[in-house]
């Protein structure tokens, strides 16, 4: 077992799904995302814990995604947000996944590929009601609706969209929510007079299930704030979660160095002064930023040191003062939920990006360790 590992604490994402349930109540349905696996997590641990937990339905990105959870064994509905090439399609009706629908060619497609593999495909409606990425016009749901249904091989089972704005308690982010929800709700109407049943409805992700009640509708699919982040900072106080992920790694070198001496590639630090300089065995190889070259901090026998020079694809060194009481192997945690630790949102903060990408970009040869 490697030094570097990611633990997982499945207690804490137990804590989390509480925390949304006392929110939004017992009625909506939860969706897990587990795309990009498990946003780094491990798809399918967390998949498994998360439908123990009462999950009904998980979410992949790929094709691929939901085949390893197929192969996993799980059979819950499995919803696949993105729109799959035309060489998929016979991989996704064997695996039975519940894509989204956009237009018309793609309905085809999929209807063909289920009659040919002798299922019936659950599929959902999916339209833009502002996010500008994958839907039908609001206007053109009624149409695409009853094309679906025409199809024997579909079962018309969701109707979706995704709110662009809903992380944002700003007044014309709150506005732009509630114009994509009024769109949203405008063709649900048109819809349903026209005879259709619109299936699961859902809307929600986690801005959404933390600021717009009116967006829970039968469903709401959170993601980040499930693993343990707020969807964003000006929601931190509003929502109570714990991350989900440690990283963590030990101290496996310690030297002295004089005042003067250059460190790492570059020679961008130069010791100001009799150091002890710790050497880690985590790097931009396992997915720890290059961009935190000079920033980060990280957590030793709970005091938080510099990490000094820049980080490399395997290793990265420490600054841990002129004296020291650290020790070769002493454990060490990158970010976490650790008291004292910084966050994979601290980490995100400091390289002007999302937990999201901190979490999800930690490398497949990093082991995880469920606890």
């Amino acid at each position: 077992m490697r030094a570097t590992r990611a633990l997982i604490y499945m207690d804490r994402l137990k804590k989390n799904i509480e925390t949304l349930r006392n929110r939004i109540g017992p009625k909506p349905l939860l969706c897990m995302p587990v795309k990009a696996d498990g946003y780094g997590h491990g798809a399918i641990p967390i998949a498994q814990e998360a439908l123990r937990l009462g999950a009904a339905v998980l979410a992949v990105a790929t094709v691929q995604e939901g085949g390893e959870l197929r192969k996993a064994g799980i059979d819950t509905p499995i919803l696949l947000f993105s729109i799959p090439l035309p060489a998929e399609l016979d991989e996704l009706t064997a695996y039975q996944l519940s894509p989204f629908i956009a237009d018309k060619e793609c309905a085809k497609a999929l209807a063909t590929a289920a009659y040919r593999a002798g299922v019936r495909l659950q599929v959902h409606l999916k339209i833009d009601t502002g996010m500008g990425r994958v839907g039908c016009r609001p206007e053109a749901a009624t149409e695409l609706a009853g094309y679906i249904a025409s199809f024997p091989s579909l079962h018309y089972a969701g109707t979706a969209t995704h709110l662009a704005k809903a992380d944002s308690p700003a007044t014309d982010a709150r506005a732009y929510t509630q114009k994509q929800l009024a769109r949203f709700n405008e063709a649900l109407g048109a819809i349903r007079k026209a005879g259709f049943d619109t299936g699961i409805v859902h809307a929600a992700n986690s801005g959404a299930a933390v600021l717009h009640e009116d967006a829970y509708f039968d469903m709401v699919r959170p993601g980040i704030l499930l693993y343990g982040y707020p969807p964003s900072a000006e929601l931190a106080s509003l929502v109570q979660v714990e991350p989900v992920m440690d990283l963590v790694t030990s101290v496996v070198f310690i030297k002295k160095v004089a005042p003067g001496e250059a460190l790492s590639y570059g020679g961008t630090w130069i010791a100001p002064g009799d150091r002890m300089i710790a050497t880690l065995p985590i790097g931009y190889g396992d997915g720890l930023p290059r961009g935190l070259s000079g920033t980060l901090q990280v957590l030793i026998r709970g005091t938080l040191y510099p990490v000094v020079g820049r980080i490399c694809m395997d290793q990265c060194m420490v600054d841990l003062g002129p004296d020291t009481e650290v020790r070769r192997w002493d454990p060490v945690i990158i970010f976490g939920g650790t008291r004292g630790a910084l966050s994979a949102g601290d980490l995100a903060a400091q390289l002007h990006t999302i937990p999201y990408e901190i979490t999800g970009n930690i490398n497949k040869r990093v082991p995880r360790l469920y606890c």
